[in-house]
């Protein structure tokens, strides 16, 4: 634990610096390293050897989110043209079938043991949106030399972590019933009430502090809500799939924390519903 916390007040100002401090080239290839890295941790799940063909692979990947973030930035200025809302959607829906599985499990088990292609779709369908929908956030009203965009990542920042340091503390202090035994017997049903408890009330300074424009009280109510709910499905999927694997942890690059999908499980699922609706409404 105490390696955890050490480690985490020492990522916690080097994230918020490159959130608000890198210019857009910079932010671009800082947040593609990390999508790069996520997506070699994710093969781990096959349990097979990395070959070449699949650094190939993922060294496409990589300058492909790399060309697109800086020499067509203008796609991400411009909220209005339908590729966002396909990507978008694309990581909503996924995120719904996922969760679909992590509610069946272990009966969805079946369906886990899937062919290597299918599993990088799967890798793909988490880690495009979660990429797509960052920069998209971090662009609004960059065109006026704002901020905002930086406070709305960091924002969705805050409702994720806040749920998930809500949830531990008081899933130890209360907890009692298992929220998904089979899939992560450490969560609780009173982790999850406090953890969303606390989410809420984060949620809401901070979205009168850093002045988050919603449409209305229910519109914020309602993005924040679901926002931290598929957040915990996050967690959740990815506890499956190393569940499935027979593996710990997707890495050990971050210590005590694990590898970097550890840590972005529940942001690469808030990340693309918080775009969607937030766009939206």
């Amino acid at each position: 634990m105490k390696q955890r916390i050490f480690t985490a007040l020492f990522l916690l100002p080097l994230v918020v610096i490159a959130i608000f401090k890198l210019p857009w080239f910079m932010f671009v290839m800082f947040l593609s390293a990390i999508i790069m890295f996520a997506f070699f941790e994710w093969h781990r799940f096959l349990r097979r050897k990395f070959n070449p063909l699949q650094f190939i692979i993922l060294a496409l990947i990589f300058s492909g989110c790399n060309i697109t973030g800086i020499f067509l930035n203008n796609i991400f200025l411009n909220k209005q043209i339908s590729i966002h809302y396909v990507i978008l959607a694309i990581g909503v829906i996924w995120w719904l079938i996922a969760s679909a599985l992590v509610i069946t499990y272990p009966n969805s088990s079946k369906f886990l043991c899937f062919s290597s292609a299918l599993h990088h779709v799967f890798g793909i369908c988490t880690l495009l949106p979660f990429f797509w929908s960052v920069l998209l956030l971090r662009a609004v009203e960059s065109n006026t030399y704002s901020s905002y965009g930086a406070r709305l990542v960091l924002f969705v920042f805050l409702i994720v972590w806040s749920v998930d340091i809500g949830a531990y503390f008081f899933g130890k202090i209360i907890g009692k019933s298992k929220m998904a035994p089979l899939v992560s017997p450490n969560k609780t049903i009173e982790g999850l009430i406090g953890g969303v408890v606390t989410s809420l009330m984060v949620s809401y300074f901070f979205s009168q502090f850093f002045c988050i424009k919603f449409s209305s009280s229910i519109s914020m109510a309602v993005i924040i809500f679901f926002t931290i709910v598929v957040s915990v499905m996050g967690d959740l999927v990815e506890s499956m799939f190393k569940r499935v694997s027979g593996i710990k942890d997707s890495g050990s690059i971050i210590p005590g924390h694990g590898g970097i999908l550890d840590r972005i499980d529940s942001l690469a699922a808030a990340f693309p519903v918080f775009a969607f609706l937030y766009l939206i409404f």
